[in-house]
């Protein structure tokens, strides 16, 4: 393996050695001293080669609580080889922060070589033992973005990052490290997109809901003074800040909104709406995350909404006759016109989607271009059983840009295809106008 290394025209080498004597005689079955032998004769050998080499020392907090001599020995010898880098590593995961700060002060006083930290998240503290680490002395960290890693995941990068440049003031990119650092929302959301690795919308930093704000109290303090209920600018790390439409947000989120589309209203003008939302959100409602619905609610209730086209009426079937599939007929009035059109698909609901689509298209070529990038389905109340209401959510892309409608029905059908067709008129009253100011 040394040798397939060292074919590799690179500057440096990263390789990891057992500090625990645990490891040492029960998994590698060898010596303390033939382990250590291994380590100083592995780092010489890249050092003769050229290479500058990172050491990472596995299970160190482990090793150093069960033997902190040997576990120190292991770290004197990388040193001594030549190792340009020693990288402390909480292999398990379930070292807690303060003794992190212990136990890297007291390496400190022990090694000169620059110290690295490399942690896992099995006790939830990664970042926090990051962080600490940093703090006594630790100039090197290794971690992934977003989490990634066996288990329960590395420490996060796009929450080190932040922390070690916003609040504790280090220099961590390069060269415009902080116009670099508005870039991570983007990254982050990249590197789940090519992972599958999908990004819980209360992660701190990155998370949709980042910078959320529901609470009419908090949604009033924040459009006088942001800083009053955020840690940071959300434009630091390329986030958006959302003031959310719900039963306890109160005219101040709907004003904000309305003034995103460009109108200048008062909270006497959205008392009725306020009402209406509130109505809305007790029969199973949920608008919180789907602006674009509330938007197009407050476009009609100012009767500034225009309905581009209007289903008529639509029939679905589902069937299996040695292969399984749904056709939808579909009669749409557009503009005094009346469009019939059929689409099949392979259920109800993709296949009442496509004969939208080939009723309208051709009308509104921008529809084409529209992907439905998440459909998600919930009951409203379990008690009415398969008879129970249910709330759609509809998230659609286009242009680089999303967003979400929702509407309520006890047909999931019906319920599908009003959030569908809602999705479509949002893009053609409010995105194609370029009414919605871009975040």
């Amino acid at each position: 393996m040394l040798q397939s290394l060292v074919s590799i025209d690179v500057p440096y080498a990263v390789i990891f050695g057992k500090s625990w004597t645990l490891h040492v005689e029960e998994v590698l079955k060898a010596s303390r001293e033939e382990n250590l032998e291994m380590v100083v004769d592995t780092i010489q050998y890249l050092r003769e080669h050229g290479f500058e080499v990172v050491f990472d020392a596995e299970h160190f907090f482990d090793g150093y609580k069960d033997d902190p001599g040997y576990a120190l020995s292991v770290l004197r010898s990388a040193e001594e080889a030549g190792a340009r880098t020693i990288v402390l590593c909480d292999t398990n995961g379930g070292t807690l922060p303060h003794e992190v700060t212990r136990i890297v002060g007291e390496v400190r006083r022990v090694v000169r070589a620059p110290l690295g930290i490399h942690t896992h998240n099995d006790g939830g503290c990664a970042v926090a033992n990051s962080l600490m680490a940093v703090e006594s002395g630790v100039r090197h960290v290794q971690g992934t973005f977003i989490g990634l890693g066996e288990r329960c995941g590395n420490a996060d990068l796009a929450q080190v990052i932040p922390a070690l440049r916003l609040k504790m003031g280090y220099l961590c990119l390069k060269d415009g490290d902080l116009a670099r650092l508005k870039r991570l929302t983007e990254v982050s959301r990249f590197i789940a997109g090519v992972t599958g690795f999908s990004i819980p919308v209360n992660h701190p930093y990155v998370g949709k809901n980042a910078f959320a704000h529901k609470g009419g109290v908090h949604i009033d303090a924040m459009l006088k003074t942001p800083r009053s209920y955020e840690h940071i600018d959300p434009s630091l790390v390329g986030n958006d800040r959302i003031l959310s439409v719900s039963e306890y947000g109160g005219r101040a989120a709907l004003l904000d909104l309305a003034r995103r589309v460009g109108l200048q209203l008062t909270k006497e003008d959205l008392g009725a709406f306020t009402e209406q939302i509130k109505r809305m959100e007790a029969e199973g409602y949920h608008f919180e995350p789907a602006e674009a619905t509330v938007i197009l609610l407050l476009l009609k209730h100012l009767k500034l909404h225009r309905d581009f086209f209007e289903v008529k009426s639509w029939w679905v079937e589902s069937i299996n006759i040695g292969q399984k599939v749904s056709r939808a007929i579909v009669t749409i009035g557009i503009n005094g016109d009346v469009v019939t059109a059929v689409g099949e698909g392979v259920g109800p609901v993709h296949a009442l989607d496509l004969a939208v689509r080939n009723a309208v298209s051709n009308r509104f070529p921008s529809l084409k271009g529209v992907t439905l990038s998440d459909y998600k389905v919930y009951v409203v109340d379990s008690k009415d059983g398969t008879g129970a209401a249910v709330r759609v959510f509809a998230e659609f892309a286009w242009n680089g840009q999303t967003w979400v409608t929702t509407h309520v029905s006890k047909n999931i059908i019906e319920a599908s295809l009003a959030a569908i067709i809602d999705g479509y008129h949002y893009l053609l009253s409010v995105l194609e106008p370029g009414l919605l100011e871009k975040k």
